[in-house]
């Protein structure tokens, strides 16, 4: 707690700064998720205060972010579709997969694993931090414009037909749930399809349209209806917020431009009582747990987002220890990664029992924080008290803020989050791999394989295969530059410094095999072929093991077969200098002593060639 109050003042200012920062983004990231500004606000609030108190980044701000959020729409769109687009249906379910997600990141730093989280490649977070920023270009196009598909009647018309049959799909599954057998009872069908109103229809329909158009791909397949429907003051004010946030930058960055823009554009927008659209209200008062995350808490609901869970728990884990890099080089300090993740988890379950949308460590924030003076994790607690005095005291000023302005705010969020240094590395990187007689480089063709499926596909399966192609990629170099360093070739041709006192009569009859790194599934095949390579007249083979640090079980059985090849052949195998771990898995499958025999494994090469001229004389 001494600590804790060191220093006050910097703390203070650091935490007021941040929250301000933190206000216009929290709001504009609720309206994006799906689940409204209020959302956004509650996620800001506790993620900011619980993963300061617990977390292992004194001066990390954490709260939404881009990322988080993109993933959360998707989250929250595909769960809203499946509850026939009631969101209060939904809620409870969307709110589990939050709270999932943050007990998950709890586990994970408790199981001490945020020191792993590093060794995610470059080219995959690459890839999906460009196609966060897309989605966030893409799906705010439309609201900048002042077009919302649910609103365009003749668009909303095109899925009546279909609306009808997911009715009436809705009525029979019902019916089979009630154990009533439809082929026997049409009058009971018919009875509650006479029940569904022209009001139903309309509103199914609207859910079906909002589904169509939402997503980057949605948003570009509606956007010629939306250029034709444009809203021109709804775009005037999100031209206005982008020009403020990017023009107030060149004048001083001492007072937040995106905090410039909202405050602007709404006052405009306001003060003339211009006819805009705002955001959703938001509520007066202290937020209130949502207690039927728990009433109505089913495990066979939740079973499909599980994966979905595990994702939001990575990717906060990723976006937050990156950030905490950032604090650490900025204040010469070592944050602990694993009570960071601890910290995180706690801040995200809090804030989805409060009905937040999840978030993580904030970099524009962070910076913020500890360039106003914010040394300690008090600045991080007051950041979000911040927000919860604005809440109480702001809340129904906030409820006029056009929406307009908040996609514009978002436009330049997306903007600003793509990875251009990635981008522009593109043409110099080394085109390492040949596809189709196509010479590519394997990191650019990870990078845009997770950029078109997290746009156009799924974020969550994206990474996943982005992860899976970048590991393929890798054990595949790996085994291509084992194989080159490996080949079986005559002593004389190539020998190290403690090769070059070998007999000279005995230099055609034993050859050397080099294994200059670990022998796994990605090098056998090229090892494999060592007792092909052998000649008829070979008596010897001497493999040098001190540089094969490591062994899996292919590699094992793969070195199990050529040792038994060998020795078809009346070839005798000499080990030299095996390494801990590959002779502990030899012994367990008896490669030695039943293939190699104790007095033919030799501490250094000087030894074995004091054997090999004891024995092996012309």
């Amino acid at each position: 707690m001494k600590n804790l109050f060191s220093n006050i003042k910097g703390d203070a200012f650091g935490g007021i700064t941040a929250g301000i920062v933190a206000l216009p983004l929290a709001l504009a990231f609720g309206v994006s998720s799906g689940l409204g500004p209020t959302a956004g606000l509650y996620g800001a609030i506790f993620i900011s205060f619980f993963a300061a108190l617990f977390g292992g980044t004194n001066t990390q701000i954490s709260g939404p972010t881009a990322p988080m959020t993109a993933v959360s729409m998707v989250v929250i769109a595909s769960i809203i579709a499946v509850n026939d687009g009631d969101v209060n249906k939904a809620l409870p379910i969307i709110l589990t997969v939050f709270l999932l997600a943050g007990l998950m990141q709890i586990g994970l730093g408790a199981l001490g694993l945020g020191k792993y989280i590093r060794y995610i490649p470059y080219p995959v977070v690459s890839g999906f931090m460009t196609a966060i920023g897309v989605i966030i270009l893409l799906t705010q196009i439309l609201p900048s414009l002042g077009y919302y598909p649910k609103e365009d009647a003749a668009f909303v018309n095109q899925f009546k037909p279909q609306a009808e049959e997911v009715i009436l799909e809705n009525i029979l599954k019902e019916e089979a749930g009630e154990g009533i057998l439809v082929l026997e009872n049409f009058k009971e069908t018919i009875s509650r399809a006479e029940k569904i109103t022209d009001a139903d229809i309309l509103k199914e329909s609207q859910t079906l349209a909002a589904k169509d158009a939402s997503g980057a791909y949605g948003a570009i397949k509606v956007l010629p209806r939306a250029l034709e429907h444009i809203n021109w003051l709804e775009l005037l004010l999100a031209i206005g917020t982008i020009i403020i946030i990017y023009g107030f930058k060149r004048i001083t960055k001492a007072v937040p431009s995106t905090l410039v823009a909202l405050v602007i554009m709404s006052g405009i927008a306001v003060g003339f009582g211009l006819d805009y659209r705002p955001i959703e209200e938001i509520p007066s008062g202290l937020p209130v747990p949502n207690l039927e995350i728990f009433t109505s808490f089913s495990l066979s609901n939740l079973t499909p987002y599980i994966f979905t869970a595990l994702t939001l728990a990575l990717l906060g884990a990723i976006d937050s220890l990156l950030t905490s890099v950032v604090a650490d080089n900025m204040t010469k300090t070592k944050h602990k990664p694993n009570k960071e993740l601890v910290g995180q988890g706690i801040g995200n379950s809090i804030a989805a029992v409060f009905g937040g949308i999840p978030g993580a460590g904030a970099t524009i924030r962070t910076v913020v924080n500890i360039t106003s003076g914010g040394k300690t994790k008090l600045s991080g607690m007051i950041a979000g008290i911040m927000l919860l005095v604005i809440l109480l005291g702001l809340g129904p000023v906030a409820s006029k803020i056009p929406a307009a302005v908040l996609a514009g705010i978002l436009i330049t969020v997306g903007i600003g989050v793509m990875d251009y240094k990635g981008l522009k590395a593109i043409p110099s990187l080394p085109r390492d791999i040949t596809l189709g007689g196509v010479k590519l480089s394997s990191e650019v063709l990870i990078m845009l394989t997770v950029l078109l499926l997290s746009t156009f596909w799924n974020l969550v399966y994206a990474v996943g295969i982005g992860l899976i192609i970048a590991s393929l990629m890798f054990m595949k170099k790996i085994g291509d530059l084992t194989a080159e360093r490996s080949d079986v070739e005559p002593l004389k041709e190539k020998a190290w410094a403690d090769e070059v006192d070998f007999p000279e009569n005995l230099k055609e009859q034993v050859f050397i095999k080099h294994i200059k790194g670990p022998l796994f599934f990605g090098s056998t095949s090229e090892f494999q072929q060592l007792a092909k390579q052998i000649p008829n007249n070979a008596k010897a083979v001497i493999i040098r093991t001190g540089r094969m640090q490591y062994i899996d079980q292919s590699g094992l059985y793969a070195l199990e077969d050529v040792l038994v090849d060998l020795e078809k052949s009346g070839i005798t195998v000499l080990l030299v200098n095996v390494l801990k771990q590959p002779r502990y898995m030899m012994e367990r499958i008896d490669i030695i002593p039943d293939l190699i025999p104790k007095e033919h494994i030799f501490d250094n090469f000087k030894e074995c060639t004091k054997w090999i001229k004891a024995n092996m004389k012309e």
